[in-house]
């Protein structure tokens, strides 16, 4: 009796689409479920310790959506409840965006100005252990959980890093992660928005950008670079909303699912935030998802240079699932392609220019100038600016030229529109 109660149960979990499917289902489909109902029973009746039965089920259906891919999961009422905040743009934690690869925490991207940011964290990072404790072998909603805590609690993060020869230790302060999605200033006469990931703030974002920086420029605008480093998407609405601020027309992205009605195309409608002017978007390893969406848009419409390095491949869609229970699964049920129809998944936006991160730094050596010659000119009387303070108006931030693919973004802008001259 114990046994058919919990084959019933199984089955009222797994066979999602009603009796009648479950009626038409193959005989491997019922041995399969027969042997859950066979190791289920075992597990209540016989493990060493006795274990909840909704705890051995949430359990056995975080497995199963493990299985699947990186990005398909389970949320508990909880986890659900927290991961609808996080999309409005203000939650707890370090500030990270991670996923799975190969059983290990990934680090997608961290976000700017968190606590993780600040500390160094880096894309491409890989967590292997908390507060001493190995993460390998959790799932990827265990190691989030133990990633987050209360505000200015303290977490001892070891990095596993590409080139560097020992792990490395970060130990950073938790706190409440508000995401400010877009920033913008005027480097020089381009316009520089800067977005963060995508959330329900960002497009009215754009828009507020843009016109700044319109008043701001005072009618002498060369151009706009958008930078999407480290960008690791968020609201599938809002990046298509943003790569639409700056096409007048064709498709933006479209998903294609498990069968040909599930597939869906996005098309962008007249109006260009920037009037034609020229664009360079900046994308690197930690930009995924939206990111890759609005890059490829732009790329294969030839509205923008893409610059930077290699996307980080992550083209496919999570649809949210609400549960009975008043949690949710995430489950991945379409793939991202660009309107060349190239599918993003696994292999990312390749840049049209190539521009690696760098430090621009001094070389520490002296060189000889005309002042150090004998009998040097001196350079006589300064003719005075036109205008106080002018000059200052063009010297580029310290952020640009700490910034080498942005000093490079912005070089590139200012030739275009000396060359259109």
């Amino acid at each position: 009796m114990k046994r058919t109660i919990s084959l019933a149960i199984v089955l009222g979990l797994f066979v999602l689409q009603g009796p009648g499917h479950a009626a038409a289902a193959g005989d491997d489909t019922w041995r399969a479920l027969d042997l859950f109902g066979d190791v289920f029973e075992r597990l209540r009746s016989d493990y060493v310790e006795e274990v909840s039965d909704s705890d051995l089920i949430e359990a056995a259906i975080e497995g199963m959506l493990g299985s699947l891919d990186p990005h398909s999961s389970y949320y508990s009422p909880d986890a659900y409840a927290e991961a609808q905040v996080q999309t409005t743009g203000e939650f707890g934690g370090l500030g990270i965006e991670v996923t799975m690869e190969n059983g290990f925490v990934k680090v997608v991207a961290p976000i700017d100005d968190t606590p993780a940011q600040r500390a160094g964290i880096k894309a491409g990072d890989f967590v292997t252990h908390l507060d001493d404790e190995p993460l390998l072998g959790l799932t990827l909603n265990e190691a989030v959980d133990k990633l987050r805590g209360p505000p200015d609690s303290e977490i001892t993060l070891t990095i596993a890093r590409e080139g560097a020869d020992e792990p490395i230790t970060f130990t950073i302060i938790r706190a409440i992660i508000t995401i400010q999605s877009v920033r913008w200033r005027l480097e020089k006469k381009v316009g520089y928005v800067r977005i963060t990931s995508f959330t329900q703030q960002t497009q009215g974002g754009v828009d507020d950008a843009m016109e700044a920086i319109e008043d701001a420029a005072a009618g002498d605008l060369q151009g706009i670079v958008l930078d999407l480093r480290n960008n690791p998407g968020g609201l599938l609405d809002q990046a298509i909303s943003v790569a639409d601020s700056f096409l007048e027309q064709g498709e933006i992205v479209s998903t294609r699912g498990r069968r040909e009605g599930d597939a869906q195309r996005f098309h962008s409608e007249s109006g260009d935030l920037a009037e034609g002017l020229p664009i360079v978007v900046l994308i690197n390893g930690g930009s995924a998802s939206g990111s890759e969406i609005v890059a490829g848009a732009l790329q294969d419409h030839r509205r923008a240079i893409i610059m930077g390095t290699q996307s980080f491949g992550k083209g496919s869609v999570q649809s949210f699932m609400p549960l009975a229970s008043g949690g949710a699964m995430r489950l991945t049920t379409a793939r991202y392609y660009t309107p060349s129809g190239m599918s993003i998944q696994g292999t990312g936006i390749s840049p049209d220019i190539i521009v690696e991160e760098a430090v621009i730094q001094s070389s520490g050596v002296e060189r000889l100038v005309e002042a150090d010659l004998v009998n040097s000119l001196d350079a006589g009387d300064t003719l005075p600016l036109e205008e106080e303070g002018e000059d200052a108006s063009y010297r580029r931030s310290e952020q640009a030229l700490e910034d080498y693919q942005l000093s490079r973004a912005l070089d590139l802008i200012e030739g275009i529109a000396l060359a259109s001259r």
